[in-house]
Formats: C-alpha cells, structure tokens, sequence
C-alpha cells in the first residue's frame, strides 16, 4: 500500500485585487450572513482565472483552483510553471502559512517550510539564537537542537558571524542558514522555494546533494519549486506542472517539463497566441529536417511603421530553459533597412552549433537604447544528427556541438 504523508483534496485558493485581507466590511458581512444561513459563500461563484497577462472583469482572482494530489513518504515532488501560475500560493497552503478558500490539506508529520529569504527568522536574533527559535517551532527540544548545531552551522558556511544578529546576514547568507536549519532539523516534510536561486552555485549545488540524501537516505519528503528545469530533471523524479492556477499535468519530470516546453512554445509558424507589438510571423521551413552542423534558416515579418531604427537579435534555449546561444545584428554592426520599406528579413545561421535535441528560439528587436519588441519561446523545434547511418545511444549529449576531426 501506498505510504500516503501529504494529501491535498479539492484546493482553491481566492483573492481580492488591490485588497489587503479578503475584501471590504459589507463583503465579510454578506459572508457571514450567508454562513450562518447554511449557505455557501457567495463569494465562489464569482472572479476570474489565474491569468496574470489579461486585466479579467472581476475584482476577485482565483490564485489556485481545484489542486488535487497525493506525496508518499520519501518522495521529492517538482513543481513547475510560469510565473504567476500558482505555485508560491500553492505552498504556503502546503505549509499552512495561509489557509485555502475551498479544500484541506491533510499531512502525517512536521512540516519545514523555505519559502522566502528569512522565512521565520527573527532577525533582531542571531543565527544561533534563530536555530534554536526554529527547532522549538518544530517541535525539538533543545537537547535535540544541541546536537545538530554543528553539523547546521557547517553547513551553512556562517561559522564567523552565527553570533551575528540576523539582521546584517546578506540574503546569500540568510537563505545558506535557513536552509541548513530546515534540512538538519528533520522534519517528515521539507517544502523548498525558489529561494535557493539567492545562493552562489557552490551552495545550489550543496543544497541540491543534501536533498537528495534527505529523500533516498532519510525517507523523509521534498516539495520543490524552482524554474531552474536543470535542477528539477536532477532532483524531482515527479512534477506538477501548474498553469493559469491548475494543474496542467502530474507526470515523469521528463514528459512534465517536455508539455512545459511546448505550451510556452507555438509549433505552427503564426504567432496569434503571443501577438507582439512589431514582430507578427516567424517561418521555419517545416519541410526539411534542422540538423546540427548544417544551414538553418528561419524568416522574421515586422511591421515597420513608426520605425526609425531596429535590430534583430535571437536566443536559443535547450529543453531545460537554459540559453545556449544568441546572436544579434548589432553585434555585426547591421541594422533593418527600415527606410527602403523592409518588413522582413532572412536569417541564416551557417553549421548549427547545437547538438540533437528539443529548442525553443526567442526573437527581440532593439533600437539601441532600450527593447522595442519581445517574443520568448515563439517556435518550438528539434534538431537531428546529419548521419542516419551513425547509430547513436539514446543519452545526454548536451547542446554544443562541432565537427570534430580524429587523427589517428
């Protein structure tokens, strides 16, 4: 039988625009009149989908609706999604720092909670002082706490100022302590935002082994946001895909963050999902096959009026989101020949540098000074090898790739 720790059942999660708390005294009033009527809150019917890009017509919003999933003990779970789309909300419901609209958490164990730099820190406090005001809020007592101090200020690199009030830590410093007192306290349920991305790599990298060893080691369970795609590949071997406020997907990290990929991407070469303000098509030959090491070719229309000068520039992205390479006209010192009346132009880059695999292109315009134009993850693509007749192991082969010449 499944070793069920962590169960979220039917989670919404509603909020007032422009509103501190729920909304104003005739609305809690309506509420409670409601409530002691036996009736539901007139509030949930009404208010908008999580969609941070439209102005909606409702001054309510609902930051999550309808999550529901299960955590068994000793699982790490990725959560992933653009920005806006409900997974900060999500857990501090989780980590019952906020209480839903609609739905229950239900939890078996201590709950440590990284969701801000200096999350329950008081930072008049100094780090040592904090570790053991934390502990107590697990629930450790201070024999407990005593004899895990050493191995959390280790941890943490923090030696020469854990007497140090809190307050004059830089955030790298702050989130390095914090993240040594979560995971060395031993709670059931570690819950880890996207504030490790404060740390330098040498801690990421750290902080990323120590949850490993937390979850295959310990048995103990991770929740984990973070946009980094490379470190949820490495970490997560599940993930929640959220969108708009719901769940798109619960999948394998690999198929999770490949429908992650594609719905920020348009596979069809016309751009109307994300319309911009000057670029308005991009074609890539659909015909032929992209192969590294060989020409690719792709076209940009532009509506040039009210131009006086523009350049155009591209970003390449691998399928875990990060640039692998970029180039603009303005670093060959060319420019749109706006003043002939051109509204398109041809781009061609000569030996694709990139190994097989899934990108996504982004196109920008610039005048110079500041960005006129926008478009990121516009055309999703995939790149093969240029020899049908080399058989190649199904591995990571990276994203760089170049003609290599064997000497023997």
């Amino acid at each position: 039988m499944k070793d069920i720790i962590l169960k979220a059942e039917n989670i919404s999660k509603q909020y007032r625009l422009g509103q501190v708390g729920t909304g104003t005294l005739s609305h809690d009033l309506n509420r409670w009149w409601h409530q002691i009527r036996g009736k539901e809150n007139p509030y949930l019917k009404i208010g908008d989908t999580n969609d941070r890009s439209t102005k909606g017509t409702s001054d309510y919003v609902w930051a999550l609706q309808d999550i529901n999933f299960e955590v068994e003990r000793g699982e790490v779970l990725g959560i992933i999604g653009k920005n806006g789309a409900g997974k900060s909300t999500l857990l501090k419901i989780l980590s019952k720092v906020t209480a839903p609209t609609t739905g229950s958490i239900k939890s078996r164990g201590r709950i440590a909670s990284l969701l801000e730099v200096g999350t329950g820190f008081n930072v008049e406090m100094t780090g040592r002082e904090n570790i053991f005001l934390n502990g107590a809020i697990l629930g450790m007592t201070k024999k407990e706490i005593t004899s895990k101090l050493d191995e959390i200020i280790e941890f943490s690199g923090c030696q020469r100022y854990i007497d140090t009030p809190v307050k004059r830590y830089s955030s790298g410093m702050t989130v390095r302590l914090a993240f040594a007192v979560a995971a060395f306290l031993e709670p059931e349920i570690l819950v880890v935002d996207e504030v490790l991305a404060v740390g330098d790599a040498e801690f990421q990298k750290k902080a990323i082994g120590k949850m490993q060893d937390i979850s295959k080691g310990e048995g103990r369970t991770v929740l984990f946001v973070s946009h980094d795609l490379a470190a949820i590949k490495a970490l997560c071997p599940k993930t929640i895909l959220l969108n708009n406020g719901r769940v798109q997907l619960i999948a394998s990290t690999d198929h999770v963050i490949e429908e992650y990929f594609k719905s920020n991407a348009i596979s069809d070469s016309v751009i109307e999902k994300k319309r911009a303000k000057i670029i308005t098509d991009i074609i890539i030959p659909e015909k032929s096959e992209i192969l590294s090491g060989e020409i690719f070719k792709f076209s940009v229309h532009f509506d040039n009026k009210g131009l006086e000068y523009a350049s155009l520039g591209y970003l390449i992205k691998n399928d875990r989101g990060n640039a692998v390479m970029a180039a603009n006209m303005h670093q060959y010192g060319e420019s749109l020949k706006i003043d002939n009346g051109q509204n398109k132009i041809e781009v061609s880059i000569e030996k694709l540098p990139l190994a097989p695999g899934q990108y996504s292109l982004s196109l920008y315009l610039s005048n110079g000074a500041y960005d006129l134009d926008i478009i990121e993850d516009v055309v999703l693509f995939n790149v093969f090898w240029n020899n049908d007749d080399v058989i190649v192991p199904k591995k990571n082969w990276g994203s760089a790739f170049a003609k290599t010449e064997w000497i023997y």
